[in-house]
């Protein structure tokens, strides 16, 4: 009879070793893989989750403890398996990999004390704002050939129950969400759930209203921006099968949907999957390995897809606009020399824009009014005293801030080094643009929105923005990468990109992919109603392979190109990354780390690199060391044995340690 329960303690010790068996009493003979207990831990009690269930234990039962109380929600038995998963492949600790599929309001923190064993009842959450409030579903409109076609080898997969994967690579406006609709419901024909991942939820309110409006109430929507009663009544709406279909960002791939079929990622392409907290896990990857233990499809879509993605899905295409209008044609306007931040093309376009009232979209990646301000004096310039970065001219607050820790401080009236009054304010961000935009078109009747986290920070603050924008008869929108992301403004007639080249001066392999996808998703957003429209795109280096094949609207050839280029250097998807991140208050500490780190990693067909320093980053120095495996499983061992080597010496107890695996 099983009297044992194996139970991680949830604490953020990583060099904790669970789990650790408790006996179970009479009161929690109910207790099953997935229950979340409150056990005695040293001289605390903690949150724990059942992990496994045994008869009997290397420990005298009279030497284990008990549980002390029991909650009632728990997590599902196959979401305890993937965080093992997480924990293994992200090289965390199973407490921080379980901390991501506990239901909402549970976590990495110390529960109230309680006198009883007895069940805790989960306090009643008022209900969530769900627009779909009892409303008939709308009927499936019907779909294109091309629709049909990608949606066909779908829906076999889904009839057989087995595991597949698929990459939905359509051009923008190509109807890939109509194709996810169709997939989903047959899914609920046949009794699975779905699970729909969106790069930010609040900037794709047309996804979640297009699913509530034909799935009505079987859909739940989750969310980290909703109240955390809010959060609690949708996860419990899946746990107990009411809902059916789960949308959110990239936390909703742990959503306790029953029954899952169909796990979709739309706009895929795009690095907000990839978690920053630890584990740093990717949703992209997690979808999949959670679609492949529960017999699911696995539905990709975007229509920049990333390399890996393409070379190694199963490819279904979309080749033509719904509406059958071409792709808006991009003209590169060469920055050399120019002096201001807008072409005078570009000025022109939007000139004829506002006599035309229609609408345009000024994407800039970059936001505050100027990049870093100097003394023209004696050259000093402002940065962060906790990051070795610049600070960042806000003009609209008056303030220089650090986009990297949030510190903030007045605007110079005069130079702290030698006095001069002479203060130089250098390159433009969004809120600058918005202001020329304003003075050279703005009025009442033609409106210049600005879309970055600066603007949109508030909760929905985004999405009625956007919302605003495109109620608007004609205007401006000028924004961050915000801008381009899978929004669906008809009356939009041109796209404008500045600096386009500015991704491609980041020290990153990934440096071509991004600027390619920046500028084929802006263009895309161009052209869509029947008055149609074009893409003026401002460039520095209008000859980069990257910027050129986004022209020409040529995914394809781009594709061949980089994944060419990733092959002979040895970069995803032809090796994985793994980067450990040493960091302290001090540099000596963290390059001892690091040094240590490297030399303990032993992985034969993998290439060690550093340490080597990285920028100092909320008052911490840090250095890295970057693992490039040919074998990701020898490589993932080998780097968290190196860890629980290194981690638990008293020489490095003053470092902290983090592993960033497929780093973005």
């Amino acid at each position: 009879m099983t009297a044992i329960a194996k139970v991680e303690p949830l604490t953020t010790a990583r060099a904790l070793r669970g789990p650790f068996d408790y006996r179970l009493p009479e009161p929690f003979r109910g207790v099953d893989v997935g229950s979340l207990l409150v056990v005695p831990f040293g001289r605390r009690r903690v949150l724990g989750v059942v992990v496994g269930l045994a008869g009997e234990s290397d420990i005298p039962p009279e030497r284990l403890a008990a549980p002390v109380d029991a909650l009632e929600l728990g997590v599902p038995a196959e979401l305890v398996r993937l965080a093992g998963w997480i924990a293994d492949q992200y090289c965390s600790t199973a407490a921080r990999a379980l901390a991501l599929v506990l239901p909402p309001g549970t976590g990495l923190r110390r529960p109230p004390p309680t006198g009883r064993p007895e069940r805790r009842r989960a306090r009643a959450a008022p209900t969530a704002r769900t627009p779909a409030v009892g409303r008939a579903p709308r009927r499936a409109p019907r779909l294109t050939a091309e629709q049909l076609a990608a949606l066909e080898p779908v829906a076999a997969a889904l009839a057989a129950g087995r595991p597949d994967a698929f990459l939905l690579q359509g051009v923008t406006a190509s109807g890939k969400t109509e194709v996810y609709l169709g997939a989903a419901a047959q899914a609920l024909e046949q009794g699975r759930g779905a699970i729909v991942l969106v790069p930010e939820i609040g900037l794709t309110p047309q996804v979640v209203t297009r699913f509530q409006a034909r799935f009505g109430p079987r859909v739940a929507v989750l969310h980290s921006r909703l109240a955390r009663t809010e959060r609690h009544q949708q996860w419990s709406r899946l746990r107990q099968g009411n809902a059916q279909i789960c949308v959110g960002p990239r936390s909703a791939v742990f959503a306790p949907v029953r029954g899952l079929g169909l796990l979709v990622v739309d706009e895929e392409h795009d690095p907000s999957y990839k978690h920053e907290g630890d584990p740093r896990y990717d949703a992209r990857r997690v979808a999949a390995r959670r679609a492949w233990e529960a017999g699911a499809v696995l539905l990709c879509g975007s229509a920049t897809p990333r390399p890996e993605s393409y070379r190694s899905l199963r490819r279904l295409r979309l080749t033509r606009r719904v509406d059958g209008r071409p792709l808006p044609p991009v003209e590169l306007l060469d920055m050399r020399g120019a002096a201001h931040a807008l072409h005078p093309r570009t000025r022109e376009a939007l000139e004829a824009v506002r006599r035309q009232r229609a609408k345009a979209i000024v994407l800039l990646n970059r936001r505050g009014w100027s990049n870093f301000v100097s003394c023209r004096g004696c050259g000093h310039g402002w940065g962060c005293p906790q990051c070795d970065v610049a600070l960042i001219l806000h003009r609209g607050e008056a303030t220089l801030a650090c986009h990297h820790c949030g510190h903030r401080e007045g605007l110079p009236r005069r130079c702290p080094a030698c006095g001069s009054l002479s203060v130089a304010r250098h390159g433009a961000g969004t809120e600058r643009v918005e202001r020329e935009l304003l003075d050279a078109l703005g009025a009442d009747d033609f409106p210049v929105f600005r879309l970055d986290s600066d603007a949109a920070s508030g909760r929905g603050a985004a999405g009625e923005l956007l919302a605003r924008f495109d109620a608007a008869p004609a205007g401006v929108l000028v924004g961050t990468q915000m801008v381009a992301k899978g929004h669906d403004f008809p009356d939009v007639t041109l796209g404008a990109v500045l600096d386009a080249d500015s991704t491609l001066r980041f020290p990153d392999f990934r440096a071509e992919e991004r600027t390619f996808a920046l500028i084929a998703q802006l263009a895309g957003r161009a052209g869509r109603g029947p008055r149609g429209g074009r893409v003026l795109v401002q460039t520095l280096s209008p000859r980069a392979p990257a910027i050129a094949f986004a022209a020409r609207h040529d995914t394809e050839g781009f594709l061949a190109a980089e994944l060419e280029r990733r092959a002979t250097l040895r970069y995803p998807p032809f090796a994985d990354l793994i980067r450990v991140v040493c960091s302290s208050t001090e540099p000596a500490p963290a390059e001892a780390a690091a040094a240590a780190v490297r030399a303990a990693v032993a992985a034969p067909r993998a290439l060690v690199l550093g340490p080597a320093p990285l920028f100092r980053r909320r008052g911490r120095h840090r250095a890295q060391v970057v693992v490039k495996a040919l074998e990701r499983q020898e490589a993932l061992r080998a780097v968290r044995e190196a860890l629980e080597a290194v981690v638990g010496q008293r020489a490095h107890r003053r470092a902290a340690f983090s592993v960033d695996v497929d780093p973005q």
